[in-house]
């Protein structure tokens, strides 16, 4: 049955990191919203069962691209590969990324210089490829998942909070450059998510369950930053705990730090 809701009707969505998690989420809640969902990540039995479902919801065509996104030419390949099958993408959402909680003196440097090319230069690698085709048609939305980390920085995320202070800064030049353009960009800056990304991150097992008071979960996350696409919005920022202690962090630097070392540090 044709879902009620087609605010997406036809408009291609690609979602990078969409094997699970937020990514996964964004997929679905894209799908039933009637798009044209493409995922792309390293796991293909995970991607194909994920496109499969997305096409269920959407009724709709879907298709899934095994892109892994620190090798600029499986970047390349896979935009060459859906702009053949699709053309023009409408909305791109970079969700691939991952995180290391360890200090900094202790960090190794292959998994540092990793952490950039996955969350930093693969995703700005994907966006000009596809930004350009965006650009051309004057049209088109790219969602940059960033986060809290890269407006508060705590101890033992030196790297991964380097990497999405990144993320942050691209995006907000990218926006102005592309408005004129007829591109929107918005940077999606959550707190900590319910889902596998700390299987990776938290070697010690502890992190979730000591901030699980602003946890989010992803489906709902999912679902407000596909209700933006096609907008201009500039920020989706949660929980509101946090992005209300990132602004205390760079209105008041020294409540800032001590929010950092003390509520907000559960490494």
């Amino acid at each position: 049955m044709r879902q009620k809701h087609n605010r997406l009707a036809n408009k291609t969505v690609l979602v990078t990191g969409a094997s699970s998690g937020l990514g996964e989420q964004i997929a679905y809640e894209a799908a039933k919203q009637g798009a044209v969902v493409i995922v792309t990540a390293r796991r293909a039995e995970c991607l194909k069962d994920v496109s499969a479902k997305c096409r269920r919801l959407s009724q709709r065509e879907s298709a899934y691209y095994v892109m892994n996104i620190e090798d600029f030419d499986s970047v390349e390949q896979t935009s060459t590969a859906l702009k053949d099958a699709f053309g023009t993408v409408d909305v791109l959402v970079n969700c691939a990324g991952f995180g290391l909680f360890e200090p900094f003196l202790d960090f190794d440097m292959t998994a540092m210089e990793r952490m950039f090319r996955v969350n930093v230069l693969g995703l700005m690698y994907l966006t000009q490829k596809i930004g350009i085709d965006m650009a051309a048609s004057r049209h088109g939305h790219i969602i940059n998942i960033s986060s809290q980390a890269g407006k508060m920085a705590t101890a033992k995320s030196t790297v991964y909070s380097a990497t999405k202070f990144a993320v942050l800064g691209f995006s907000n030049a990218l926006r102005l450059e592309l408005k004129p353009l007829g591109v929107h960009v918005t940077t999606v800056n959550p707190g900590p998510i319910r889902t596998d990304f700390f299987q990776i991150a938290d070697k010690s097992g502890t992190y979730l369950q000591a901030v699980d008071r602003f946890l989010l979960e992803p489906q709902p996350l999912a679902r407000k930053i596909v209700s933006i696409m096609g907008t201009p919005k500039r920020e989706v920022n949660a929980p509101f705990i946090m992005e209300a202690a990132s602004k205390a962090y760079t209105l008041f630097p020294t409540i800032g730090d001590f929010l950092a070392q003390t509520i907000f540090n559960k490494k």
